[in-house]
């Protein structure tokens, strides 16, 4: 048996940097993805901006904010269209956002695939209907369902029950809800846009963890309101490329070491036990270790930081005892993606940065 399926991860994830040239630049596009994206996620590194997040299933012209509660706005200015190597941006005069002038700007994009429209009381998969895209190879989906407001049961479209979830409201102001197995199974969940320790929140999702066919939803309005309109980002554990895990800090420099089993080339990381900042670190915002600076979810701020992890062939391993990554006695989780397996399938192994 192979170790992984998956021996080009930047076949399914890839992050691309690139310059910001003002407002002059109307459908400029970007390239180098590798494959025309089904979610992109922008964010300027060198100047404070909201962060922008769009997909194929909503529109590229829908963008959401990972800072903020507010609804999805749609907008031309910011991106315009998926592409086949990337995407384009808008065709507005104002594009900050995403094309701030002179400043440089990263964007994470994820391929999903496979369309799926799912009708629950036809396929009794599921009790709400949904539609989305799905690869089942890497374990990504994203899935739009309007809501009943009774606690309820979602296709993911995968064939692996995920291992995090992450949903947002899109026609009102409500918080982004985040659960995962590493949260008490899905019993507590945390808020993306904000700082907020982990909860107890049963009417988010239902106190109940995702199957291999559907996620669970309660009551609470930002999942699940009457006729409110949805969309779900559902990530599953894969070997040699997608990892969810947790540590607890020691509060020194020789921090705990996270095995992913690949070499990463994207770490999101949340503080659950006390109100602390969301991080995200790439494999191409970087000098060498330890210089790996990271952008916050929740905040509008540029990229700081660079001395808190080691991203490593296997893994990556805590540096700092600071309270955001690594405070004695915290709890910390995390979602990791790969740049290259630890052990490919033909059995070699990466190498160390």
């Amino acid at each position: 048996m192979a170790y992984t399926d998956i021996d080009k991860p930047s076949d399914y994830f890839n992050t691309v940097l690139y310059t910001g040239t003002g407002s002059g630049a109307s459908n400029r596009q970007i390239t180098g993805v590798g494959f025309q994206p089904n979610f992109t996620w922008v964010k300027t590194r060198g100047s404070s901006q909201e962060h922008v997040l769009v997909d194929s299933i909503r529109g590229a012209t829908k963008a959401l904010d990972s800072t903020a509660d507010g609804a999805e706005e749609t907008n031309n200015t910011r991106i315009g269209a998926f592409i086949s190597d990337g995407f384009q941006l808008g065709s507005g005069s104002v594009q900050n956002r995403v094309n701030h002038n002179a400043t440089t700007i990263t964007s994470w994009n994820w391929l999903a695939g496979t369309s799926f429209t799912n009708d629950a009381s036809s396929t009794s998969i599921g009790t709400i209907d949904s539609t989305g895209s799905a690869s089942d190879v890497s374990g990504f989906s994203i899935v739009s369902f309007t809501g009943t407001g009774s606690n309820g049961t979602i296709k993911h479209g995968l064939s692996t029950a995920p291992s995090m979830v992450i949903i947002k409201r899109r026609d009102s102001a409500n918080d982004w809800r985040v659960g995962s197995d590493v949260l008490t199974n899905f019993v507590k969940h945390i808020n993306l846009n904000t700082t907020a320790a982990e909860s107890d929140l049963a009417a988010a999702f239902n106190s109940t963890g995702p199957t291999t066919s559907v996620f669970s939803v309660g009551t609470s309005v930002s999942v699940n309101a009457s006729s409110g309109t949805y969309i779900a980002y559902c990530f599953a554990e894969k070997q040699g490329y997608l990892k969810t895990g947790k540590w607890t800090g020691n509060g020194n420099a020789n921090g705990p070491f996270s095995y992913t089993g690949f070499k990463p080339a994207f770490i999101l990381i949340k503080r659950t036990d006390v109100a602390k900042n969301w991080y995200i670190n790439d494999n191409l915002r970087l000098g060498y270790n330890v210089n790996n600076p990271y952008i916050s979810p929740n905040l509008t701020a540029a990229e700081t930081g660079g001395t808190e992890i080691d991203i490593l062939s296997n893994g990556f391993k805590i540096r700092a005892g600071g309270t955001g990554h690594n405070q004695s006695g915290g709890t910390y989780i995390y979602m990791a993606i790969a740049e290259n397996p630890f052990v490919t399938s033909t059995g070699i192994p990466t190498t160390a940065r």
